[in-house]
């Protein structure tokens, strides 16, 4: 079992910066492949960044890229997401999720994932 909890959202204006954290539970957190994902009111969830177990390997949505960068560090069981150059565009709620490590390959599709927190709020203003 892992149990995430997410911090770090809140207002920012655009052009701004917010960093994300997900901490996790449980001392197999380094067994598990992470991923960012996004909800805006009315849209669907969206893969936002994912990053395998040891950290070797990250993938992206191609329209963030440049933009977030997804790093983790499995000696504070925590898993990271920096955004820059923020646009009103990134509003949305933002969800980690976990599932056992696939190895190199990062899914894109939330219902493969089998943990999630709660969520936190990223509002960006014009």
């Amino acid at each position: 079992q892992v149990q995430l909890v997410e911090s770090g959202g809140g207002l920012v204006q655009a052009g701004g910066s917010l960093s994300l954290s997900c901490a996790a539970s449980g001392r197999t957190f380094s067994m598990y492949t992470v991923a960012w994902f996004r909800q805006a009111p009315g849209k669907e969830r969206e893969f936002v960044a994912g990053i395998t177990r040891s950290g070797d390997r990250t993938d992206y949505l191609d329209s963030l890229k440049g933009r977030f960068t997804i790093s983790r560090d499995n000696d504070k069981n925590t898993v990271y997401l920096q955004m820059n150059s923020l646009k009103p565009e990134d509003t949305a709620v933002y969800y980690c999720a976990a599932l056992l490590s696939r190895g190199w390959f990062i899914p894109r599709t939330d219902v493969v994932y089998d943990y999630w927190g709660q969520g936190t709020q990223v509002t960006v203003s014009s």
